[in-house]
């Protein structure tokens, strides 16, 4: 297996990381204090934990506050209909505010290629943002896996050309947003084809999913938790989506970003994530976005090469 869909590679110079972290900064959306939902804050597990909050970095406890990033990808992260974030990083940025005793501050910072720089930059202490965990990524910042994720298929619904994996692909007019993961793994099954992928490359997911809907496309490879998210909320004109559930690619790991010089709040996260993991409200977080079998058993940190490469 492979890598999934959004690896990132953020190899820049100090200079460079400032100005783009800065940039990025300014041109995300307003700060958003995440409280928990009625549904998450009475989960076991999501209470107060002085310990682990004694055992943050002395300026976040002074401070009270934890700034984090994120991007939008539906059901991770993403706006409700009254624009507030929701999404499975809102609900667990919440507990873990309230374990580790803060006010987690949470910003959209408007792509995802301006996380990696903002966290280098110190203008945010943690990301939050279903980024995918990657042995390159790790010798940057420090990964804490908290969930997995692979890749799926989509078909128009019912799926009328029974697409049952890659090399179904052969032939067809395959949609994927441009310069992605998914991009090249269907370019390189496209290569083992008699007759080529006719490959559609789109610059942004939402028009990627309306070529699918619209008939231009007959497929797309995607993310498996937003090809999930999106067979069970339909949006857009056209017939509906489908994902293929069972097809199951590239599987790893989704990671929350640190410095490397902050072992204290990668240390404090991972505890609070553990702590939700053995009451149970994390897996019940995942079922509530439908996305429990990509939850973990185990939070780990910078374990991406323990992971199947192909």
């Amino acid at each position: 297996m492979m890598r999934i869909h959004k690896i990132l590679k953020a190899g820049v110079a100090g200079a460079m990381v400032s100005l783009i972290a800065a940039s990025a900064y300014a041109a995300g959306g307003a700060a958003e204090k995440m409280t928990p939902d009625a549904d998450v804050a009475k989960l076991p597990g999501v209470v107060l934990t002085q310990k682990l909050a004694d055992g943050l970095p002395p300026s976040i406890k002074s401070s009270g506050v934890l700034k984090v990033a994120t991007d939008l990808t539906p059901p991770i992260s993403f706006h409700g209909e009254d624009g507030k974030l929701i999404g499975i990083d809102a609900d667990i940025a919440a507990a873990l505010g309230v374990i580790l005793g803060l006010d987690v501050e949470m910003i959209d910072v408007g792509a995802g290629a301006a996380i990696v720089p903002s966290i280098l930059a110190k203008r945010f202490d943690l990301s939050i943002s279903g980024i995918n965990d990657d042995p390159e990524l790790e010798k940057q910042v420090d990964v804490i896996d908290y969930m997995y994720d692979a890749t799926t298929i989509m078909t128009i619904k019912d799926n009328p050309l029974a697409i049952k994996g890659l090399e179904d692909l052969c032939g067809k007019k395959v949609a994927v947003p441009v310069g992605t993961f998914q991009a090249k793994m269907v370019e390189a099954a496209s290569a083992k084809c008699a007759t080529p992928v006719n490959i559609m490359s789109i610059p942004k997911m939402p028009d990627v999913l309306q070529a699918v809907r619209t008939g231009r496309a007959d497929a797309t490879v995607n993310g498996y938790a937003t090809s999930v998210y999106t067979t069970e909320h339909q949006t857009g004109n056209g017939k509906g989506l489908q994902a293929l559930p069972d097809i199951r690619l590239a599987v790893g790991y989704l990671g929350m970003l640190t410095a490397k010089d902050n072992p204290q709040l990668r240390d404090s996260v991972v505890a609070a994530l553990q702590q939700m993991v053995d009451s149970g409200a994390y897996e019940t977080i995942m079922k509530k976005w439908s996305l429990g079998p990509l939850a973990v058993k185990t939070v780990k940190v910078n374990d991406a090469a323990n992971m199947p490469a192909d």
